[in-house]
Parts: structure tokens; C-alpha cells; sequence
């Protein structure tokens, strides 16, 4: 359900590309539909569900139904006034709001400013509908259904593509279009969890008790979490608001890039860790012997994973931004581009689908004050990091936007390297036998899988010049190429599916 979500996704930047470009309105509608997704991380699948699911699951384990509901009920409603004050006042003050993530715009370019301002007074109330959407598919989530809650984003991704192809003509600035769709999107995604929940006679009457301990206990909770787990979303927003000072097209740029990086993070990295979460808070709430063990199955499944996607991204880059994106409002230099930074970005790509596994392990067992701790190293080194990248990269070679990826992804390594430190050295993770043997086969078979991408490299055209379908046509042949390689050698070297099958108590 996530595959066929995140490449409903894929086919909605398409159309995205073909319809409104890579240019000023382009930008204005990224910055505006950016905003409310980076509260989103915050407030639904964020730091909200990494605080709500452990203690969903505790009273779940150790408590009656009857406790689960008034949990539910008063989290609902504190979460739902929450949401209804804050959506007021960005719609209210949406320029202030505005200058803080494009204040580039302001300064620079007027007129993208005062329509990211206006965009964002459409898409921001998507924040409130999706972040109720995100505590039903907690709730799903927690009861393991996880088809409902993965399937979801397919309706946004729907709308936005009919809203770009059939109503966007329509509209004298086309990105309006893909504004009231956002927000139509939202309410779809809301009302389709409603039949699930009260399938499970868990639909929730909202009531707002602060005082109450359970709301309590979360709030605690997810104070700390805002900032722990999205601390990637929180530098990719900085990125922007750097990426706002750069030249025209740099925010489209860096989108289409991390879009295409979002893909194998979206499909693998929230997936594994959407599914362990439950499982590793279960263990943790009944003293479950099969802790670590899940964390070591979730950090072998990221590595087989984003290692060859990573190292194909790097390698295929450009024949695939060209394949995808490139149109008549799209143009070769907005692809050349943006394929320097998603080979930035998907240098980054493992550490970004490992801290989705590895905060999981703190989460879990309700600890948020370390990923908070670790995430504010990583945050401040990437304000240093990108000193270090960006001006020199913007001044010599006009290609700023390059530094904001390689930046993030520098962070990224630091944030997930000590996330893994820390459980080593609390042994919360107690490393088993026989990685040596796991890390061979990986090396050698994402090694002979890029030797066979940079051969298929060597005889094929240069994609610039190819019409779709040949794009398309080659883009397959380099696909299978790769796929074929990489899973032949693993199988080759001795891995089988039952090595990678989780035992759980």
C-alpha cells in the first residue's frame, strides 16, 4: 500500500512538472505546501505518533477497553482545540508566517512572496485534517492495521493529479489549482479512516481534558519528540529558507531531488519503522526478550535496501530526473541541476532511512529525551555544515542548492551514528553474530551492481536528447541490469529469505 502510495506520488511530481514547471510560481507553491507537511511531520506521523502509539500500546497491554477509549477520547480532543488555534492563526498571519521559511522571497522577489502568502492560507488548514488522519492511523496502526493508514496518501496524491491536469488550466495562475487541492485532499483522507475506527469501536468523541494523566503522559512525551524525530524535516526546511536566497528555480530543484530520495524513504524507512514501532513498544511495556533483536532486523532490512538505492540514485540521476521531469515548462538546466542535488541528497539516503529504524529503539520504551539530545547536535552541525558547502558552492559554481543537500546529508550521518552509539552503549542493542558475513555480501553486491549501471552507462546515449518512450526504454534497460545484479550476487553469496525473517516473542 505504501509502493503504490509513494508512486502515485512519483506520477503526481510528473504532473507536476509537465503542468507548472520548475519556475517563480513553482517555488511559491513548494514553500506554501512544505509549511503545513513540516507541521505535519510534527503533528501526525511525527512526534505525535512516536509519543501517543508507546503509551496507546501500554494501556492496550496492561489496561481494559474501557481505558483505551477514554485515552483516546481526551487525546482527540486536546490534540483537535490544538490544532484549530494554530490553523487560525497561520491563516490569519500567513505573511508573517510566510517571511519566516521564505524570507528570501521577501527580500528578493516580492511578488513569489505575497503569493506563497496567499497559497498558504489555502493549504495550511491541510495541517489540522491530516494531523486527525495521523492520530486514526495511529490508532489503526497500533492495532495492526497497517494496510488503512499506508493506503491514505494515495487520495492526496489523486487529487493533486487532477487537480494539475484537468483544473489548473482553468486558473489564471495554475499553482491555485494545486492549493484548493491540498485541502480538498485533506478532508477525503480524514473521512476514509472513519469506517476503520468504527469498525474497531474506537472512533473517537473528542473531549478536552488537559489535566487528565494520560494526556499528561503524552505531552510529556511528545514535547521532546517534536524535535527528535524531525530533525531531518527541520533541516530540510531550513534548506528552503536558505534555498529562498538562492537563484529562481533552486527551491523546484531541491524538491524534484528529494522527492525522488523521499521514494525509497517513504516505501522502506517509514515503513519498517511505522511496523517495528508497535512491535518494539509491545516488547517493552510486557519485558519481551526480542527487543534488540527487532532493532537488528530493521537496521539489516535499511541497509539492503539503501545502500543499492542509494548508489543507483547517485549513478542514474540524471537519466532519471530526465525520464520523469523533464518538459516544455521544465527545462535541461532545471534537470542538470537538480540532478546535482539528489546525487547530494542520496549520499545521505542510508542514514536517513536508518534514524527511522534506530529513534524506534528510544521511542519505544518512551525515552525522547536522547533523540532530542542527539538531534540538536545534529541540527547545529548542519547550520555549520552549511557554511561549509553552500557558500563556496554558490559563489564559485552558482550551485548553492548543491551544499543544502550535502549538508543534510552530513547531518544526517552524525544523527544517525550517535542514535546507534547511544543503544550500543546502554545495550539496549546488543549486536549478534554474524554481520561481518552480512556486510560482505552487501559490499560486493552493491559494488558489482554499480559496475554494471556505470557499463550500461557506457553504451546507451545521453538522455538529453532522446524522446519519452526511448528515455523510458532505457531507463528499464538500466533498471533491470541493476535489480538482476545485485539479487543474483546476494544469492550467489549465500542470502536467503529466511535470514532476514523476525522472530518475535
Amino acid at each position: 500500500m505504501t509502493m503504490l502510495s509513494r508512486v502515485l506520488g512519483l506520477v503526481r511530481d510528473i504532473v507536476f512538472a509537465r503542468f507548472i514547471g520548475a519556475e517563480a510560481n513553482a517555488d511559491a507553491f513548494f514553500v506554501a505546501f512544505k509549511i503545513p507537511n513540516f507541521f505535519r511531520r510534527l503533528f501526525a506521523e511525527g512526534a505525535f505518533a512516536q509519543a501517543f502509539v508507546p503509551v496507546l500500546s501500554e494501556y492496550r497491554t496492561q489496561g481494559s477497553y474501557a481505558a483505551v477509549r477514554h485515552f483516546i477520547d481526551r487525546i482527540c480532543g486536546c490534540l483537535g482545540i490544538s490544532l484549530i488555534v494554530l490553523t487560525s492563526f497561520v491563516v490569519i498571519a500567513s505573511p508573517a508566517v510566510a517571511a519566516i521559511f521564505g524570507i528570501g522571497f521577501l527580500l528578493n522577489y516580492p511578488e513569489k512572496f505575497w503569493l506563497t502568502s496567499e497559497l498558504l492560507r489555502i493549504t495550511f488548514p491541510y495541517l489540522m485534517l491530516i494531523s486527525l488522519t495521523g492520530l486514526a492511523g495511529a490508532i489503526l496502526n497500533s492495532y495492526d492495521k497497517f494496510a488503512v493508514p499506508a493506503i491514505t496518501p494515495v487520495f492526496l496524491n489523486i487529487v493533486l493529479i487532477m487537480a494539475a491536469a484537468v483544473v489548473s488550466p482553468w486558473f489564471e495562475q495554475p499553482v491555485f489549482a494545486l492549493a484548493w487541492g491540498v485541502l480538498i485532499a485533506g478532508i477525503i483522507q480524514l473521512l476514509f479512516q472513519v469506517p476503520f475506527l468504527m469498525k474497531l469501536g474506537l472512533l473517537p468523541h473528542p473531549t478536552v481534558d488537559w489535566s487528565d494523566e494520560s494526556v499528561r503522559k503524552v505531552l510529556k512525551l511528545m514535547a521532546p519528540a517534536m524535535f527528535g524525530v524531525s530533525v531531518s524535516q527541520i533541516n530540510l526546511l531550513f534548506d528552503t529558507v536558505l534555498a529562498s536566497f538562492l537563484p529562481t528555480g533552486s527551491v523546484s530543484w531541491l524538491y524534484f531531488s528529494d522527492r525522488l530520495v523521499e521514494l525509497p524513504l517513504g516505501v522502506f524507512g517509514v515503513g519498517i519503522a511505522t511496523v517495528i514501532l508497535p512491535n518494539l513498544s509491545r516488547q517493552h511495556a510486557s519485558g519481551g526478550s526480542k527487543f534488540s533483536d527487532t532493532i537488528d532486523w530493521g537496521i539489516k532490512l535499511i541497509l539492503l535496501i539503501a545502500v543499492p538505492a542509494s548508489i543507483a540514485l547517485i549513478i542514474l540521476a540524471k537519466p532519471i530526473l530526465f525520464t520523469l521531469f523533464q518538459y516544455e515548462k521544465t527545462s535541461v538546466r532545471a534537470i542538470n541541476m537538480a540532478s546535482l542535488s539528489l546525487q547530494a541528497y542520496a549520499l545521505g539516503l542510508t542514514a536517513f532511512m536508518l534514524i527511522k529504524v534506530l529513534a524506534s529503539g528510544f521511542f519505544s520504551r518512551q525515552d525522547m529525551t536522547s533523540p532530542v539530545r542527539i538531534g540538536i547536535i545534529a541540527m547545529l552541525a548542519n547550520m555549520g555544515f552549511n557554511l561549509v558547502f553552500v557558500l563556496p558552492l554558490h559563489f564559485i559554481w552558482q550551485i548553492g542548492h548543491v551544499g543544502l543537500a550535502l549538508a543534510t546529508a552530513a547531518s544526517a550521518y552524525l544523527n544517525a551514528g550517535l542514535l546507534f552509539l547511544k543503544l550500543k552503549r546502554d545495550q539496549i542493542y546488543i549486536k549478534p553474530h554474524g554481520w561481518s558475513l552480512f556486510l560482505l555480501r552487501l559490499l560486493l553486491s552493491s559494488a558489482l551492481m554499480a559496475s554494471m549501471l556505470l557499463l550500461v552507462q557506457q553504451m546507451l546515449p545521453s538522455f538529453e536528447s532522446l524522446t519519452w518512450w526511448q528515455r523510458v526504454t532505457n531507463l528499464s534497460i538500466y533498471v533491470v541490469c541493476g535489480v538482476f545484479t545485485y539479487f543474483v550476487v546476494l544469492f550467489l553469496s549465500g542470502l536467503r529469505l529466511h535470514h532476514l525473517k523476525l522472530h518475535l516473542d
